[in-house]
């Protein structure tokens, strides 16, 4: 999952957006990635996994309002896919303490985590 929460921080803090191949590109990836580790994934990978798969589905979500058609259509599939992931990493999370509060500042650490490396870089 290291892979994948690297190149979404540095998608995160692009300016310019990626075209819908790349990132539909990036979604297999990240799935063929979830269905191989998802049920022996650690904290830290649960942690990253949970970000990256959020972060997918914001993303295809607004993509898919300011999209029309088969495309709008594929990112609500994506979106939707996804959220199974989330809601499985969530309860997980949950059953080993953390709450939603706790949840919503981890991923503000680790979204500015994202934008010190993209600066350094």
């Amino acid at each position: 999952m290291q892979a994948q929460y690297d190149k979404i921080q540095t998608y995160l803090n692009m300016d310019e957006e990626i075209s819908f191949k790349e990132f539909q590109a990036f979604y297999k990836e990240v799935i063929d990635e979830l269905s191989t580790i998802h049920q022996g994934m650690d904290e830290p990978e649960l942690w990253k996994a949970l970000f990256v798969v959020e972060n997918l589905i914001s993303n295809a979500e607004g993509r898919q309002k300011e999209t029309k058609g088969a495309e709008a259509k594929k990112y609500a599939k994506m979106a939707q896919r996804l959220q199974l992931y989330a809601k499985n990493f969530g309860v997980r999370l949950g059953e080993a303490g953390y709450t939603e509060e706790d949840i919503n500042e981890r991923f503000q650490q680790m979204f500015a985590e994202g934008e010190q490396t993209n600066k350094e870089a």
